[in-house]
């Protein structure tokens, strides 16, 4: 294992002690469970009131658990690196976030994923709490619009969590969270490419590569293959390449409103996001394309990779309203 410059203590514990800081941290917007990997808003459960859980692997930070919070999500289930949560993590954060009017498991498309949280209803149904999912599947390079169930859930999540926490809110029931989640993840698409690779701790070694002067286009969170690899284009280029296969499926016709959120995948610099977004907007206000809010940031990232994802969700006024909507997380604040 090659020695790492990181600032840990144990590269097997690094999940447990970051829990203990963000809680030590935030605990306005902490509470901890029976669960070592559960964590919950510490007014939850809110009785009569839809509950949302999450759920993914760490090193997406704030993804997932920075997500937990005022109108977003309620309880989260943490798992190791890139690892999906186990079923009792979901199952638990299930339990945590359920006030008597059900639970909407709102969480991205991976296999793991897919099977804990199968898994997790089961035993909730037979704890008498009904849980609803809604499987986000926003990564327009994980697979073709024809076989659209078989793509990623990336960034375009956060959109999910934003307008069923604002539904959940706002006393939507449980069908109805469901519902406008659905609606919001089926109006979303994404896109990232990647400049680096990332190491996870205890491994100790890259678990991929990117050459320099090369970028991936359409690479996964975790390094899955993207749809090519190209040489490095200066942003203005970046932002062609990356809205093209989002643009040529004609969700975002000329006159439309949307989201945009553009992230960072944990080493890019700010100020680069920045340049990107700019080249987006041009490109969007060219086509017509009205941006009603952007986020602009580290929202989902991959421990330490450089890179950029691109987030896009078509808004209706029901959209609106719920994205425009006050939230406070440690990765979203606004209102």
């Amino acid at each position: 294992m090659m020695k790492l410059n990181r600032i840990i203590n144990d590269p097997n514990l690094v999940v447990e002690d970051a829990i203990e800081g963000y809680v030590a941290a935030h605990p306005e917007l902490f509470a901890k469970t029976d669960h070592e990997r559960v964590l919950k808003y510490p007014s939850i459960p809110q009785q009569g009131k839809v509950g949302i859980v999450t759920g993914g692997g760490s090193g997406h930070e704030p993804a997932f658990l920075g997500y937990v919070g005022k109108n977003m999500v309620d309880a989260v289930a943490i798992g190791e690196i890139f690892s999906s949560p186990t079923a009792g993590a979901f199952l638990d954060a299930m339990k945590a976030a359920d006030g008597g009017a059900g639970v909407a498991c709102l969480y991205g498309n991976y296999a793991g994923d897919n099977m804990n949280v199968k898994m997790a209803v089961k035993k909730a149904a037979a704890a008498g709490i009904t849980v609803k999912t809604v499987v986000a599947n926003d990564d327009v390079a994980s697979a073709p619009i024809d076989e659209k169930e078989k793509r990623r859930g990336v960034a375009g999540e956060i959109l999910m969590w934003k307008v069923g926490g604002a539904a959940a809110a706002a006393g939507y029931d449980l069908d109805g969270v469901i519902a406008v989640a659905q609606k919001a993840i089926d109006n979303c698409r994404s896109i990232g490419v990647g400049l680096s690779s990332c190491i996870i701790p205890a491994v100790g070694h890259p678990n991929f590569n990117i050459d320099n002067g090369m970028m991936e286009v359409g690479i996964g969170h975790h390094g899955e293959p993207g749809i090519n690899v190209v040489p490095l284009q200066p942003a203005k280029e970046m932002a062609e390449t990356m809205l093209e296969p989002i643009l040529k499926e004609g969700l975002f016709e000329s006159g439309s409103e949307v989201v945009v959120l553009v992230s960072g995948l944990g080493a890019t610099p700010t100020m680069e996001l920045y340049i990107y977004y700019a080249e987006v907007d041009r490109i969007l206000k060219e086509k017509g394309v009205k941006v009603h809010r952007s986020y602009v940031g580290n929202y989902f990232t991959s421990l330490e990779m450089m890179g950029v994802t691109l987030s896009m969700m078509k808004l209706d006024d029901e959209l609106k309203k719920l994205v425009d909507a006050p939230v406070h997380s440690l990765g979203m604040v606004q209102g």
